[in-house]
């Protein structure tokens, strides 16, 4: 891995690439501001004024945190942000036109007598909490730029977090307690992964992520000799020692703790392949990678199998078919699934008395689990809409889905954009990925190249996980979807994880110092 780093190193462009990161920049601009345009021009005719207000409040921002790149990292990855900016702005840009609520083609939707799903789409909170993520970025940025003076003022770097390695462990850990903590946890869709901070709603699961990657990190690059070692060979895979089979035990029972305290299945994977995956990076042994997937297999059939995790199980049940479930349906403790939707009868009697939740009275009154497939139906539905092209940014009907806006937001822009708009999102994605590999490769210090993987991976398998999810490739799950997704948590989180990133590329890609005199020369210093 070294001699790779050296061969990666020796062919960097050392230049600086300001003018390179600039043209993108100005090239993700231009794709977010022809988004806020489309959609005013396809739904009202005329360009709409969050082309100038949302579009224009993120244009300054993004050229802000330019300019505080270009001065203090001037050697970093000229591709991480203007990708990232542009993954915000066409958020906010869905985000906007789910916002309006008054257009045209909703009133006619609703005079056609068609069902509408009220929504909470916010492009001005959304915005705010741009202006806070692109804030910590830029914050970040300046906090970390000494890293030739570990000790200055206000100065910290991703080395640095090194020696806090248990201390950032044990900060991972509270923090995904919280939500558990009664009076400011929170129970929503049925997972704990909400915490209550004034009139604020905050996840603080999307932070634990990057402290896990520290610890990780910092165990890992200690342990990797005693975890390469080789215990029994059986077939192709070289077993490790039973003696090192410790630390994965104790994570996949930390990863069952948050999926059995938590509910949320997501959370779980999304920690536990974490794991795994700097675990084979550290030893480059594919057989940590086969422990890894059999441990996660038999975890999700333990937790299948118990009575308190009746949630667990209908979002599998649902991932294999979700008719029963359509409008609603209740999980019966025999196994079987019973229609409480609009059309039953139990549902209209509730529903005369005045229930706020007809269906969860019913199935409560039956004694078993309340769960609705409409979410994951009718986010189904939007990307068959879409097809191939899409139906174009404000000629659709993304709002017909339940939480169009946050947990569906990439069925919504399938419908608008189409297959081929969803494959260059992934794109995208995969490019921010394959940029914080190249730095994890190039990195001179173990620590690093296990932090720098680590913080890619982690973008890389939440992406994976929500997009397979919303596609009913795999259980839907609660993770959001990084960028695009409406709420601050997973916001600040990975512009965030873009700062680490940008610092560690600015160390890998910037030339070495040079020497003060030239080799060969003496120099005679007179101590008289």
């Amino acid at each position: 891995m070294n001699s790779l780093g050296e061969q990666i190193r020796s062919v960097l462009p050392y230049q600086r690439r300001n003018a390179a990161s600039f043209a993108l920049l100005a090239f993700a601009m231009v794709l977010t501001l022809s988004a806020f345009a489309e959609v005013g021009l396809a739904r009202d005719g005329y360009l709409p004024a969050g082309l100038f207000t949302y579009g224009g409040a993120l244009l300054v921002l993004a050229f802000a945190a330019y300019f505080v790149m270009a001065k203090f990292l001037p050697y970093a990855d000229p591709l991480l942000l203007p990708l990232a900016v542009a993954l915000n702005g066409l958020g906010l840009a869905m985000i906007y036109r789910l916002d309006l609520d008054t257009s045209q083609g909703h009133k006619v939707a609703a005079l056609a007598g068609k069902k509408l799903i009220p929504d909470d789409a916010n492009a001005t909170g959304q915005l705010m909490w741009t202006f806070i993520g692109i804030g910590m970025f830029v914050a970040a940025v300046l906090i970390m730029r000494d890293t030739s003076k570990p000790d200055a003022p206000l100065s910290f770097t991703p080395k640095t977090a090194q020696r806090y390695t248990y201390l950032t462990g044990l900060a991972a850990i509270i923090l995904l307690l919280l939500p558990i903590v009664p009076g400011i946890g929170a129970e929503i869709n049925g997972a704990k992964v909400w915490i209550h901070v004034g009139p604020l709603s905050v996840q603080p699961g999307e932070f634990a992520k990057l402290l896990l990657v520290v610890f990780f990190a910092g165990y890992l690059v200690n342990k990797r000799q005693a975890m390469s070692l080789i215990g029994k060979k059986i077939g192709p895979f070289s077993l490790p020692r039973a003696r090192d089979l410790g630390p994965i035990v104790v994570i996949w029972f930390f990863s069952l703790g948050v999926l059995f305290m938590q509910k949320d299945l997501g959370t779980a994977l999304l920690y536990f392949g974490l794991f795994v995956s700097m675990l084979y990076i550290a030893t480059q042994r594919v057989s940590w990678v086969a422990i890894g997937v059999g441990m996660l297999a038999v975890g999700v059939f333990v937790a299948t199998q118990l009575p308190f995790m009746a949630h667990v199980n209908q979002r599998i049940d649902i991932w294999q078919n979700p008719k029963p479930y359509f409008d609603g349906g209740c999980l019966l403790h025999t196994g079987k699934v019973v229609p409480v939707n609009p059309d039953t009868t139990i549902y209209k009697q509730f529903k005369a008395q005045g229930s706020s939740y007809p269906g969860y009275a019913a199935c409560a009154k039956l004694g078993g689990d309340y769960s609705d497939s409409r979410q994951l139906m009718m986010g189904l539905f939007s990307l068959g809409e879409g097809g191939v092209l899409g139906k174009g940014l404000g000629q659709g009907e993304p709002w017909r889905t339940p939480l169009s806006f946050s947990d569906f937001i990439f069925d919504s822009m399938g419908e608008e954009l189409g297959l081929t708009g969803l494959m260059a999102l992934l794109l995208i994605y995969a490019l921010i990925v394959q940029r914080g590999m190249k730095t994890a490769v190039a990195a001179r210090d173990p620590y690093l190249k296990l932090f720098a993987g680590g913080v890619s991976f982690v973008l890389a398998l939440q992406v994976f996980v929500i997009v397979g999810g919303v596609t009913k490739l795999i259980p839907l799950t609660g993770l959001t979807t990084p960028f695009l997704s409406q709420g601050g948590s997973s916001l600040m989180a990975n512009w965030i994880l873009i700062a680490i990133l940008v610092r560690m590329s600015h160390d890998a890609r910037k030339p070495a110092p040079q020497a003060i005199q030239d080799e060969g020369m003496t120099q005679i210093v007179s101590t008289r």
